[in-house]
């Protein structure tokens, strides 16, 4: 300003001198001044700009580093850091701004310009002394936080050796026992690499502890398992695997070894899974020894009975078709009278139920036995034997020739051709005695079995009944044949999981995305079925696929061809799937399910059965019954 006002005055006493001067030279000087004076200017203030921009960026860039660093300390130290770096902020800003401004208006530096930027320099060392205190101030807590976290360690783990594991040092549950797994993983990739380079010694040492350490860790799956011993076997591994390090360490080589560690326990999970698919098919497809004694006690006592005492009562209701007719094919005594009497425990006029039971020769005997010995109350009852079907033989029905031939079982029943592990767990899946057996095949003949019916549930043998179930004979089915559950979401159980879509037949008539449905509880319209010629579509896809070109064996697979479009979807809570594979149902859903159904491996009756789910298939089973407690089913 003293500059501004001394410049001032010595404007005002020689006007007339400058007025004089302009004039005389105002012709030659003036473009000269515009032209010099416009590129001095937009010079500075490029330079200043960019200089602005500049400082400006670092001023960011500092503060954000800061800023972040300290990001993870408690929110007091994070608003102290705060105020600091928008101080500094400003603080900068504003010395830029000035900078800017006398340069703007002064071609030199006066004594109050040096002044101020001597102040912003002094405020500035301040608040770099502040920003070093405050980071040394938050070091030592970190420091101190971590001596005592150290304290608090427990010492059994120090000292792990791991060189891949992220987790050193953290008291993770069990941590004793993964340790050792870890450590014995790396013993068997040094002594790999120790017999490579010739170094026996050390590698019968690692040898030698590795043994130890197994027989110590032995089946232990918690800490607590581990014997005494187990500690002192993680410090002498420890010991070995640092000597080992130190002599054979090499990164690819490590890298290599575990590569090939993982490789072999993935092909060692292959086979135990293909194992275990065949140990479940076994068991799915075996009768426990309690079933089979219970069967064969009530056949010996069955036809032991004279001829007039093996009749059941009540037999005028067989074909009476304004009752509850139920259709029920099995060869499993105890789990027929689980079917039998759930239904009848849940009926609302157990008097109106008839029950048409098919079994095979060999069970007979047994089934009626069951049944004579207990009645289902006030329901009639009826069994048959499916080889006194005369009508039903390999000239008449496609799938009984197809079953009889030799070509058939031997691809179904010898799976030493499969290679793979889908195509062996296929194999696995299909030598189930249930495919070579009419009983599984017997739905599809319903009309020609019961032919004075007009509408029949049918019911798998594995299924619990579970609330009245006369409301599905009443239900629309709209000129339908089949009223069944569907059982496909976004994605699953849609034609094409069944279905071989490469085959132009199958793509020509089928939809890949149509719904599957559930076979185990449905209702049949008979009238309908017989006008529709159901039984004659079967026939038709049964006999295409001589060759197993449309599909594998089962009964789905045909009986959604079978029905495709003559399908009405029943509400999903009368029948809930999968109490046979998946352990993940509802507890809502089964409780509120007319009919529970244990499709799948884990039948009820089997040792593999799902416990949580086995109490809803056992109180439906007389524990006290004498053949029951003969042949030991309760245990």
């Amino acid at each position: 300003m003293a500059l501004k006002r001394g410049l001032s005055g010595r404007n005002s006493g020689n006007v007339c001198c400058y007025s004089i001067l302009v004039l005389v030279f105002c012709s030659f000087l003036a473009p000269l001044i515009f032209f010099v004076g416009r590129a001095v200017y937009t010079s500075t203030s490029i330079d200043n700009n960019d200089f602005s921009t500049t400082t400006s960026t670092q001023v960011s860039s500092f503060v954000k580093e800061k800023i972040l660093a300290k990001s993870n300390t408690n929110n007091a130290e994070g608003n102290k850091w705060n105020q600091i770096a928008a101080f500094v902020r400003t603080e900068i800003s504003r010395g830029i701004q000035d900078d800017l401004v006398d340069d703007d208006h002064s071609q030199f530096h006066t004594p109050a310009i040096l002044a101020r930027r001597q102040l912003r320099e002094r405020r500035c060392e301040k608040c770099a002394a502040a920003l070093v205190k405050q980071d040394d101030e938050v070091t030592v807590k970190l420091e101190n936080a971590a001596l005592e976290h150290s304290k608090s360690a427990d010492s059994a783990v120090l000292g792990k050796y791991s060189i891949w594991r992220k987790e050193n040092g953290n008291e993770n549950t069990d941590s004793k026992v993964h340790l050792m797994r870890d450590q014995m993983i790396m013993a068997r990739v040094y002594i790999s690499i120790a017999t490579m380079k010739k170094k026996p010694r050390l590698a019968q040492e690692l040898q030698k502890q590795l043994k130890e350490s197994q027989h110590a860790l032995g089946e232990a799956i918690y800490d607590a398992d581990l014997t005494r011993s187990a500690h002192e076997k993680i410090k002498s591994m420890d010991q070995v695997l640092s000597k080992a390090k130190e002599q054979l360490y090499d990164c690819n080589l490590v890298t290599g070894k575990l590569r090939a560690i993982l490789q072999s326990a993935d092909e060692q999970v292959r086979s135990l899974k293909r194992q275990s698919t065949f140990l479940s098919q076994l068991a799915a497809k075996t009768i426990p020894n309690g079933i089979h004694c219970l069967s064969m006690r009530l056949a010996i006592d069955y036809y032991l009975l004279p001829p007039e005492k093996r009749k059941f009562p009540r037999s005028e209701n067989l074909e009476n078709p304004s009752l509850f007719h139920y259709a029920l094919f099995s060869d499993n005594v105890l789990a027929a009278s689980v079917v039998v009497n759930s239904t009848i425990m849940n009926a609302k006029e157990p008097a109106k139920h008839v029950f048409h039971l098919v079994t095979d020769k060999l069970n007979f005997g047994a089934m009626n036995m069951w049944f004579l010995l207990n009645p289902p109350g006030k329901a009639t009852i009826h069994v048959e034997n499916v080889d006194e079907f005369k009508w039903l033989n390999s000239s008449y029905c496609p799938v009984l020739r197809q079953l009889e031939s030799a070509a058939m079982k031997e691809y179904y029943f010898k799976g030493s051709h499969s290679t793979t592990l889908s195509a062996g767990s296929s194999n696995l899946k299909y030598r189930n005695p249930k495919y070579l057996s009419m009983l599984n095949h017997l739905r599809f003949y319903l009309p020609q079995i019961y032919p004075k019916l007009d509408k029949i549930l049918f019911l798998d043998d594995d299924i619990v009944v579970q609330k009245d179930l006369t409301g599905l004979w009443s239900v629309n089915l709209h000129e339908k044949v089949n009223g069944a559950v569907e059982t496909c979401g976004e994605s699953f159980h849609r034609f094409d999981k069944y279905l071989n879509f490469s085959n132009p037949h199958i793509a020509k008539n089928f939809d890949p995305n149509a719904c599957g449905w559930a076979y185990g509880m449905n209702i049949f319209d008979l009238k309908e079925w017989k006008k529709r010629d159901i039984t004659g579509i079967y026939h038709k896809w049964q006999n295409m696929n001589e060759d197993r070109v449309l599909w594998k064996l089962g009964t789905l697979p045909p009986g959604l061809m079978t029905f495709y479009g003559l399908t009405h979807p029943l509400d999903k809570s009368w029948h809930v799937l999968g109490l046979g594979y998946s352990p993940s149902i509802d507890g809502s859903e089964i409780e509120n399910a007319a009919v529970i159904h244990y499709n799948g491996n884990m039948k009820p009756w089997l040792e593999l059965a799902m416990t949580k789910y086995k109490s809803y298939w056992t109180k439906y089973i007389k524990f006290d019954h004498p053949y029951i407690r003969t042949c030991k089913l309760g245990e």
